[in-house]
């Protein structure tokens, strides 16, 4: 078994090092497992996966859901929502830097991605903190970390990816990251009022005031949010409601995001042909990873690789929580070569029976998982928010990784959270099953 995990590891990382698609990694990685390590033929394990993870009815949300954001991240929502939220926010401790992480959570429910929730709500909302005064690191700061919960917030295209491939249902997975998302949300906003209270004019977070405006006209800004409050409500309603599957309302968001895209008098052909393109690569590219990461799961499988490790796991006599410490260094470290999805893949083809065997229920995992995945997406050096923020604001990465930091360990807080309160995700898919 260690020359088997050795080899494993070293092409894995050789592979990943050489530059090649993450997918022909993983792929690659199968190959040579299972051509030294087992008596199976590769090609035909091969061919069997790749059209077993081809062709999943829960899959087809997928392409649905992206091209909702794709559509939503050309229609101008980040100037609506700046504009909607403003006004509501200036006397809260903070003031205007909540529009940072409100504005990136109301965006992320709808978009999916991190990266795309990062720059369409940073062009809007980092040049207009600059010019009121408000403290440059704690802007970025907000704005990379609140962003990334567009990987948990339901829609989520990472929470579709993990129920597909551990077979999990999607709508209870959808259902498990409202509350830890929230919790999220207010723990950053939280920090941002306790921050400003204590250190008031010296943090740099009062920024210039917004003009004062009458009852009426705040409401009327406010409606400027009504579109995306309805697409959020419609999209979870029907889910929850058992209206609609989880890929019926990715279809019907893509029709209400056209609606909206249309109000905003941002929608022609080549804004539908560029989104549509969009979404075609992206989910392209998902099921590509897919596809190589079940090969994996099914090379490891045969070579019996997870089945010793949790083995000798269980050995060890580890707690969970010793256990839930371990994996989240472990995929900490992973987190920092490899992107969200594949992160996921690759830890659902080795480490599931470990974590099986540990007690740990399977939804509560795909968020703790999911959680990992938000805090590497600020985490040098494949951190791609940061990569984004560093294009808007031509700051060096080492000075934005600082700015994150305080919230990296708020999201480090929220992990043992979930651990001590485990209904904060389960409640909800438990009152729905139940």
């Amino acid at each position: 078994m260690l020359l088997l995990s050795l080899v494993t590891i070293v092409t894995l990382f050789a592979l990943l090092g050489s530059g090649v698609w993450v997918a022909f990694a993983l792929m690659g990685t199968a190959w040579v497992a299972l051509e030294f390590f087992s008596p199976f033929a590769p090609g035909t394990v091969l061919a069997s996966d790749f059209w077993g993870a081809s062709y999943g009815w829960d899959l087809t949300a997928l392409p649905m859901f992206i091209w909702m954001g794709e559509i939503l991240f050309r229609s101008g929502l980040a100037d609506n929502m700046f504009r909607g939220l403003s006004p509501w926010l200036n006397r809260l401790p903070g003031r205007l830097l909540h529009t940072n992480i409100i504005g990136s959570g109301l965006f992320a429910a709808v978009c999916g991605s991190s990266a795309a929730t990062c720059a369409t709500v940073g062009k809007m909302t980092l040049p207009e903190l600059e010019r009121r005064g408000y403290d440059s690191s704690l802007a970025i700061g907000t704005l990379a970390s609140a962003s990334t919960l567009g990987l948990l917030i339901p829609p989520s295209i990472v929470l579709i990816v993990y129920g597909v491939v551990t077979e999990q249902s999607i709508s209870r997975l959808f259902m498990a990251g409202v509350g830890p998302g929230l919790m999220i949300l207010a723990l950053f906003m939280g920090y941002l009022i306790v921050w400003a209270l204590v250190k008031g004019e010296r943090a740099g977070l009062t920024g210039s005031d917004e003009a004062s405006m009458s009852l009426g006209e705040k409401l009327r800004r406010t409606l400027s949010l009504l579109p995306i409050l309805l697409l959020i409500g419609g999209i979870i309603t029907s889910i929850y409601g058992g209206l609609a599957s989880p890929t019926e309302a990715a279809a019907i968001g893509v029709v209400l995001s056209m609606i909206i895209a249309r109000f905003n008098g941002h929608f022609d052909r080549a804004i539908f042909t560029s989104s549509l393109f969009a979404a075609i690569r992206t989910a392209c590219m998902i099921a590509f990873i897919i596809a190589g990461a079940s090969f994996l799961t099914s090379a490891m499988g045969f070579t019996q690789v997870p089945m010793r490790l949790a083995q000798t796991i269980s050995e060890m006599g580890l707690s969970p929580t010793m256990l839930l410490v371990a994996l989240t260094l472990l995929l900490l470290v992973m987190g920092c070569f490899l992107d969200g999805i594949s992160l996921i893949l690759l830890v659902t083809a080795i480490i599931m029976p470990v974590v099986s065997a540990a007690g740990f229920d399977l939804i509560w995992f795909g968020i703790y998982l999911v959680i990992v995945v938000e805090m590497s997406q600020i985490t040098p050096p494949v951190g791609f928010n940061l990569f984004v923020i560093q294009s808007l604001t031509g700051k060096d990465i080492l000075t934005i990784t600082k700015a994150t930091l305080p919230f990296f360990l708020l999201m480090l807080l929220s992990i043992a959270l979930l651990h001590l309160f485990p209904a904060i995700a389960l409640y909800l898919p438990r009152a729905m099953t139940g």
